[in-house]
């Protein structure tokens, strides 16, 4: 019986449930991951060029922002903007918030891959007639991401799992609709929490595989 009302919590109206609030849970995530290493590059870059001023401010609000809970960022962006006129759907809030923080912190990590590249990667590119960008997107650049590969990837696994703290702002992501079904019925609770960790489990998992494989194809 009880291996039944176990099994009985994955009917197909609460698979497909469930596998709803997963495409929303994976949609956040690939469109914060494509935001967050996009605009964390530029804040990296700008705090590594040690621009006059505009880098020691960049990376006041950098700093600032990587010492806030990403919580604290969800619900100051979901209930504090509306109030100058700021409104978001939940799935944008989520998406902006949890971008914003880890841009902050791929920032960081795209910072310290571009020192550990030797300085004479950049004389010999000047050497060479390269422009300042020349050298940093030709030279520089695929040099230090190969270095910050594998953590960039931890980021983007820890990206993946907070996506499940925007149930504070009611997304109806995978965390959340899977409390919505053990609602129905307390014996439903152990097998859809373990559903949702496999599948938590083996998407973070494909990120470390992939991780390995890139870093093994650069090698």
């Amino acid at each position: 019986m009880v291996t039944l009302g176990i099994f009985s919590a994955f009917t197909p109206q609460n698979v497909l449930y469930l596998l709803g609030g997963l495409g929303i849970t994976v949609g956040v995530s690939v469109i914060s991951v494509i935001l967050s290493l996009i605009f964390g590059s530029i804040v990296g870059i700008i705090q590594f060029e040690r621009l006059p001023y505009f880098s020691t401010f960049v990376g006041t609000i950098n700093n600032i922002i990587r010492n806030l809970p990403l919580l604290l960022i969800i619900f100051f962006v979901y209930f504090a903007l509306p109030k100058i006129g700021i409104h978001l759907p939940i799935f944008w809030a989520t998406v902006i918030a949890m971008s914003t923080f880890e841009s902050a912190m791929l920032a960081e990590i795209v910072r310290g891959g571009l020192e550990s590249v030797d300085n004479g990667q950049f004389e010999g590119a000047r050497a060479n007639g390269l422009s300042n960008m020349q050298t940093m997107v030709y030279i520089v650049l695929p040099q230090a991401y190969k270095k910050m590969i594998p953590p960039i990837i931890s980021q983007l696994i820890s990206l993946v799992k907070d996506t499940s703290l925007a149930l504070g702002i009611v997304l109806s992501e995978m965390t959340y609709r899977g409390q919505i079904v053990y609602a129905q019925n307390s014996t439903y609770i152990v097998p859809v929490l373990i559903a949702i960790t496999l599948v938590y489990f083996l998407l973070n998992y494909g990120l470390s595989l992939l991780a390995k494989w890139a870093d093994h194809k650069l090698a």
